[in-house]
């Protein structure tokens, strides 16, 4: 696995913008995801939310579900899951011993292998259906070779644009890639400069083409503390009322979980899969039991809320900076460290100039140095010390920390794995 490009860890060099060698590795594997039913989720922010909550749902519906998202925060593993359990370590073993040498022959990357191992498991699992989160882009995605029975395609944001392109049409239109023929598409937001793009391609591919946000009469929930455990929320659908709790307590969540509810209830007019109210209840409420869903708004309680979030892009910052705005606290301590590929002038001027900072940097091959972090955060008055690892400056801020203050843990998916 060490030999293999990961592009989370090294970034565009791993990238492969075309399906030459998933395709090989399905003929090898023998198409193994022809053997269970599949839903395809995309998008730039929230389609790891929504594949975590939809598992939740299929598995509270009593489906044996395999769940394929990425990337991981601490354990490879945690990528590939069947209701809720990691893939057995000597099942990755085995696949690799089994399929060394055609490895050797075809090169493939670490993500294209690892869509081959999740599907394989699924298939030698029996499962009877796996969420697939899309791993970056769409159309050339080693994901998007399965025949979904639906599509999902949530909110679109600026990233990856040195791969993806550098306007939202563009990065919509890859997007737009996992759209298949006469397959229902369902766009979580609709976003007025770039509707036309899921439109013209549902029209090219008859796809029917539906947004959750049409779908949706009231969205209530209570209350807007940013530091409780579990939200009372309350949604009314063309369909039915839902309450219930949700232990995903970030705000942009009300998005993804609107997102859940109307594929939820849809997907049952485009397959033999049959989910209830009751299910769609209680998964959202056990989405954290049932999945192990990690990194987001994730609040751990030390002597005082440590708050962890992996958002990485401007969208993503801008949410949780309005967040960390609203807090009753007397300090807040900021744990940040970056990755070299990003928008960081973009990101970084959203962030609170009141806070105290702990810059450092992740430890992967494309981590921002944390001299040119501080240099960059100090155009917005952000002011604070570099450190030489993210558990010595989070072991800063525990230390620095007094009652009533909080601490935040961001800006890159490595420095939260690192800190959690």
């Amino acid at each position: 696995m060490e030999q293999l490009p990961m592009y989370q860890r090294v970034g565009k060099v791993a990238y492969k913008a075309d399906l030459t060698n998933t395709i090989k590795l399905m003929e090898l594997t023998k198409f193994p995801f022809k053997n269970f039913s599949t839903i395809h989720v995309g998008g730039t922010n929230g389609k790891g939310s929504v594949s975590h909550l939809l598992a939740s749902i299929l598995q509270e519906a009593g489906y044996k579900t395999g769940l394929f998202t990425s990337p991981h925060l601490k354990d490879f593993r945690e990528r590939i899951k069947v209701n809720g359990q990691l893939i057995e370590k000597n099942y990755i073993k085995k696949f690799f011993n089994t399929y060394y040498e055609n490895f050797l022959e075809i090169k493939p990357s670490f993500f294209e292998i690892s869509v081959a191992l999740a599907f394989s498991y699924f298939r030698d699992k029996k499962v009877d259906v796996a969420v697939i989160e899309v791993g970056l882009g769409g159309r050339l995605d080693s994901t998007n070779v399965i025949h979904p029975i639906m599509s999902i395609i949530t909110h679109i944001a600026y990233d990856h644009m040195d791969l993806l392109g550098d306007t939202l049409e563009k990065i919509a239109i890859e997007k737009a890639g996992i759209i298949k023929p006469k397959t229902p598409i369902l766009i979580g937001r609709k976003q007025d400069e770039i509707s036309h793009v899921f439109e013209t391609k549902a029209k090219e591919t008859e796809a029917p083409l539906y947004y959750a946000s049409n779908y949706i009469k009231k969205f209530d929930r209570r209350p807007e503390n940013a530091l409780v455990e579990k939200t009372n929320i309350f949604v009314e659908t063309h369909k039915n009322i839902y309450l219930t709790t949700s232990p995903l307590t970030g705000w942009y969540q009300k998005e993804n979980i609107q997102t859940a509810i109307v594929a939820a209830e849809m997907i049952p007019q485009f397959s033999t899969l049959r989910i209830e109210k009751k299910h769609i209840e209680s998964g959202i409420n056990k989405v954290i039991q049932n999945t192990h869903f990690m990194g987001r708004w994730f609040i751990r309680k030390n002597k005082v809320p440590i708050i962890f979030d992996v958002a990485h892009n401007e969208e993503g910052i801008k949410e949780i900076t309005c967040m960390l705005k609203s807090l009753q606290r007397r300090s807040l301590h900021i744990v940040l460290g970056m990755v070299n590929d990003k928008d960081h002038f973009n990101m970084l001027k959203h962030f609170p100039s009141d806070a105290i900072y702990y810059f450092c940097s992740p430890s992967v091959p494309r981590a921002l140095e944390v001299d040119r972090l501080i240099q960059i955060a100090s155009q917005f008055d952000l002011k604070g010390k570099a450190y030489s690892s993210v558990c010595r400056a989070l072991s800063a801020a525990i230390r620095k920390a007094q009652k009533n203050d909080v601490i935040f843990v961001g800006g890159s998916t490595f420095t939260v794995a690192e800190a959690i």
